[in-house]
């Protein structure tokens, strides 16, 4: 497996299993939100895994917008992001704040099967 490849998958499951944690320590109110480390390691890792993505695109000759899969895997992790900002930062209630956090998962699982199945409908 390319090295690229590797990194961009771990970088893709240390995003999520960060975002699952911050979105419970969130349903917790923890102080531990607060922490600087928290608010800038998941930036650092996420900067890797999409540098990760640019790279594979370019190995595999693939390019948004021309490319339905990867234009879903590109508007998936928008929405993604809008999602977890507002489940972690913006959102004004605890309820909306809760909608968001599990709204951004089922779009985590969408990008991941997308990028398996080649499919942005995931019909197989």
């Amino acid at each position: 497996m390319n090295i690229i490849k590797i990194i961009h998958l771990a970088t893709a499951l240390i995003s999520i299993t960060g975002f699952t944690i911050r979105g419970i320590w969130m349903l917790r109110d923890s102080p531990r939100l607060q922490q600087k480390w928290v608010k800038v390691l998941p930036h650092i890792n996420d900067t890797v895994l999409l540098l990760s993505a640019v790279v594979l695109a370019v190995q595999m000759q693939q390019a948004p917008f021309i490319n339905g899969w990867l234009t879903a895997k590109v508007l998936g992790l928008l929405v993604y992001i809008g999602l977890g900002m507002v489940a972690l930062r913006f959102g004004k209630t605890k309820r909306v704040k809760t909608l968001a956090y599990l709204s951004a998962i089922a779009v985590f699982i969408y990008i991941v099967l997308v990028a398996i199945t080649k499919n942005p409908l995931l019909s197989l």
